[in-house]
């Protein structure tokens, strides 16, 4: 056995012995997630050699990344949620989507609505968003949470993997000099189907598996009351709000696609089109839209946004720690191991892209850090692809990038947190549900490239 494959085997080791670790911590031994995520990655980083130092400075900076990246933008979605919630608003969509979707077609809207909202948003700011409304239509029906709650985590998840303006997707188009527009095309073809599995389907058999799932009591919006139900915003000021920075960031997203560089339509739209600024616009707006209608005073307005903050504090360090656990993996050099595997494989194109996004998301827990990686392993065979290909091999990429999220990704952590369920129902529910996606989106991507 060469040096370098001792080496590689030792990074593997590391990282199962790692993660068996969290599992064993959080499950057997009851600590807190964000203690363990802390002392996983130390005995991931000293497993593997990393010098004690870079193994600090690692760990460190995955935090920072990950709470400079998503933590304001969780805030100012919590925020807007609690508006939401306090002025009746939420319940206002809540009332309008019941009424107009019978019992059984209740999941199905969910996934329509996460869907369109999650078009250009990350996955993290949109299930913010939704959140509110889900755990509302839940309590209002008396209906399973995750009945409810999968179709809309797969409308959000689908739409992050496999659709541009999406970071991944878009990122993926450009190493692969993919067509933008074929891909956008042949991703809502492949993700409408995919999401139909996912979501209203696989959310009946997760409501079974994980039949006492249900949100820790002070992430429940409290109802608005009989006596300030007549003081709520109207439906349509409620959705204008909501989809403020849907626009302002889809307008952004086609800006970056359409318009040059020095186009000053687009430096204005890239920046208020940012999601720190848009979700900051959406939460400006919701004090008037949603705080006036329903009387609030300046007290009470203030009083909201801080009772918005505290709830979110535990799921921004459990997070932050989350990004530092990735971070550590990456920086260990787990996915300079998957990139060697992977070189030398005889796969097809569309098959191996798969794999070796499979691979990176599982070591890593990125979605985005996969498909990026897989792309670059990839590229020159996608030089010898027609537009079509190309462009499904860019879905192929994004669908390997949702396999199995489970303790390294942030997007777990979050999951289970508002979810209220313990690691293995997150296991049950949410990672299984990621595996559903990645594997019909591959099962409808390969006959894709036997015919086109």
């Amino acid at each position: 056995m060469s040096t370098l494959a001792a080496g590689e085997w030792r990074l593997i080791g590391a990282t199962l012995l790692a993660i068996a670790l969290i599992v064993v911590l959080i499950t057997k031994l009851k600590l807190h997630p964000f203690l363990a995520l802390i002392l996983s990655s130390g005995v991931l980083g000293l497993v593997a050699g990393m010098p004690v130092d870079k193994l600090i400075k690692s760990f460190s900076g995955g935090v920072g990344s990950t709470v400079a990246s998503v933590g304001v933008l969780i805030a100012l979605g919590a925020m807007l949620g609690k508006l939401l919630a306090d002025s009746g608003g939420a319940e206002q969509i809540v009332d309008t989507i019941i009424s107009r979707s019978g019992r059984r077609t209740l999941p199905w809207a969910m996934a329509l609505v996460a869907a369109l909202i999650g078009l250009p948003m990350f996955f993290e700011i949109g299930l913010v968003m939704l959140i509110p409304v889900v755990l509302l239509v839940s309590r209002r029906t008396g209906q399973p949470l995750l009945l409810l709650g999968i179709p809309a985590l797969a409308g959000l998840s689908v739409l992050h993997g496999l659709v541009p303006p999406h970071p991944g997707p878009l990122a993926a188009a450009g190493a692969l000099n993919a067509n933008v527009g074929i891909t956008l095309a042949l991703g809502v073809l492949i993700a409408i189907p995919t999401v139909i599995v996912a979501g209203p389907l696989f959310g009946r058999l997760a409501a079974r598996l994980v039949p006492d799932a249900h949100a820790p009591e002070h992430l429940v919006p409290e109802s608005a009351g009989d006596q300030e139900a007549v003081r709520r915003p109207s439906f349509l000021a409620t959705v204008a709000t909501v989809l403020l920075p849907v626009v302002l960031m889809m307008g952004k997203a086609l800006a970056d696609i359409l318009l040059d560089k020095e186009n000053q339509l687009r430096r204005v739209l890239d920046f208020v089109g940012d999601p720190l600024v848009a979700l900051l616009a959406a939460v400006l707006l919701g004090m008037i839209t949603l705080g006036r209608p329903a009387g609030f005073t300046r007290g009470r307005m203030s009083a909201t946004l801080s009772d918005s903050l505290g709830p979110i504090a535990g799921i921004l360090l459990i997070v932050g720690a989350g990004g530092g656990f990735k971070q550590t993996l990456v920086d260990a050099g787990v996915g300079d191991v998957i990139t060697n595997l992977a070189t030398g494989a005889n796969f097809s194109p569309l098959l191996l892209g798969w794999l070796v996004a499979v691979a990176i998301r599982l070591a890593t827990g990125s979605a985005t850090v996969a498909t990026v990686s897989a792309a670059g392993i990839v590229a020159p065979l996608a030089a010898t692809l027609d537009p079509t290909h190309s462009a499904l091999l860019v879905l192929a990429i994004g669908a390997g990038s949702l396999f199995f999220s489970h303790v390294n990704d942030a997007g777990f952590w979050l999951v289970k947190e508002y979810f209220g369920m313990s690691v293995g129902q997150t296991v049950k529910s949410w990672s299984i549900m990621e595996t559903v996606i990645s594997v019909v989106a591959i099962a409808l991507i390969l006959p894709l490239g036997a015919v086109l």
